[in-house]
């Protein structure tokens, strides 16, 4: 088979200076990002301006490492009501030193929404009004001084992929907080 033969989704291609919202752009069915970052903007600002684009959404996060100091850009997810349900992907130990974090996004979204693995990946799903985009890539959970990349996706097989090894990941025992424990308090 020829190359010519071979089809492939057209990839926008991106040297981001500006914000989210600029640099994704209009979202539409079966799109395809890479993007290069002056690490301007986060994996968060990222999920928040997909929701603002559709509305309300299914998510799902895979921080690589969750550090107490960034715990509050996971808090802004669970409290953002454009969230429909989500699921946090904890590297393995991780949970054990966020416990509030982990109490709180269960409360939230259920028992089953905080699993953990062996993981160095950082990924993003986001589901919502027909549309199923993946995002991943070496975003931090907050802003940085450093370059960063990602690519997004639309409606493609690694999405499906992502979500079927998120639903077989175990979850992480439910958290019994002390009283003193604050809850969004970071």
């Amino acid at each position: 088979m020829s190359s010519s033969a071979i089809t492939r989704p057209r990839t926008r291609v991106v040297d981001a200076f500006q914000s989210a919202a600029l640099t994704i752009g209009p979202l539409e069915p079966g799109m395809s990002l890479f993007a290069l970052t002056r690490g301007q903007f986060s994996m968060v600002d990222a999920i928040r301006y997909l929701l603002g684009e559709l509305g309300s959404g299914c998510i799902s996060l895979w921080p690589r490492t969750v550090a107490v100091s960034r715990g509050d850009y996971i808090e802004a997810l669970r409290l953002d009501a454009r969230v429909t349900s989500a699921r946090l992907v904890f590297k393995s130990g991780d949970e054990r030193k966020n416990v509030i974090l982990v109490a709180a996004w269960q409360s939230s979204f259920g028992p089953q929404s905080v699993v953990h693995c062996r993981t160095h990946a950082k990924i993003a799903t986001v589901e919502g009004g027909g549309l199923r985009f993946l995002l991943r890539g070496s975003l931090n959970l907050g802003v940085g001084s450093r370059f960063e990349q990602f690519d997004l996706s639309e409606g493609d097989a690694a999405f499906a992929m992502v979500r079927r090894v998120e639903e077989g990941l175990p979850a992480v025992a439910c958290v019994a907080l002390p009283a003193q424990a604050r809850l969004g308090g970071w």
